[in-house]
């Protein structure tokens, strides 16, 4: 693709990429889940709509990377995802934890672990992402988004972004009320009652299904 240095720094275009990236996430490792352990989890990121944004984060990450070196070899394309995606992947896991008070993963159990964080088995993954990435996937998806109706797609970014900031708001009431919850606080007005009938504990318990709670 020419020019691509331009479409990578197009926001229109890193916006669909992210938003792209989080949806085939979220049912990526919904699959996954579900054929390793035979039980389906809501691996989204908010708790309305199919967003995991890890996802979409890392692949914002993954093409900023590596839109310059879609033409180096196999291993420097692993290496430069597998250090990476370590590092983001600590990093969102330490910030999730310092601003939420819980991860949603963790790999304590798993072999050649930091801190529960990261592991050497997703960091492998890292590596082999970005391989698939830089050679099989960036181009085409900016090829696809090129070819979505420009003002369509413009005005569907507009609602999503109103539609996820709300999200995130009632992601973090959801949360809040769920903590009173656990320490018997019964809801004050109508709202909390709604949030203990609808995204309530065993709703976020399937969300965000490691130490949520404590």
């Amino acid at each position: 693709m020419k020019d691509i240095e331009r479409e990578v720094k197009n926001i229109y275009n890193i916006f669909w990429i992210f938003i792209i990236a989080s949806v085939l996430g979220y049912f990526i490792e919904g699959l996954w889940t579900f054929f390793k352990k035979g039980v389906l989890i809501n691996h989204s990121s908010v708790v309305i709509g199919p967003f995991g944004m890890a996802y979409g984060l890392g692949a914002i990450i993954l093409t900023f990377l590596l839109y310059k070196r879609r033409k180096d070899n196999l291993l420097k394309l692993f290496l430069i995802g597998f250090i990476s995606g370590t590092i983001l992947e600590y990093i969102m896991s330490f910030g999730m934890e310092l601003t939420l008070g819980f991860t949603a993963w963790n790999y304590s159990s798993k072999f050649w672990n930091l801190n529960g964080r990261v592991s050497l088995l997703y960091s492998i993954c890292w590596g082999l992402l970005a391989v698939v990435w830089a050679k099989l996937i960036l181009e085409n998806l900016l090829k696809f988004i090129k070819k979505m109706d420009y003002n369509l797609g413009k005005k569907i970014a507009y609602v999503l972004i109103v539609f996820l900031v709300f999200d995130g708001i009632l992601t973090g009431a959801a949360l809040q009320r769920s903590r009173a919850e656990n320490k018997g606080i019964p809801p004050s007005n109508q709202f909390e009652e709604l949030l203990d009938k609808t995204f309530n504990k065993e709703y976020l318990q399937n969300m965000f299904n490691n130490n949520w709670g404590e």
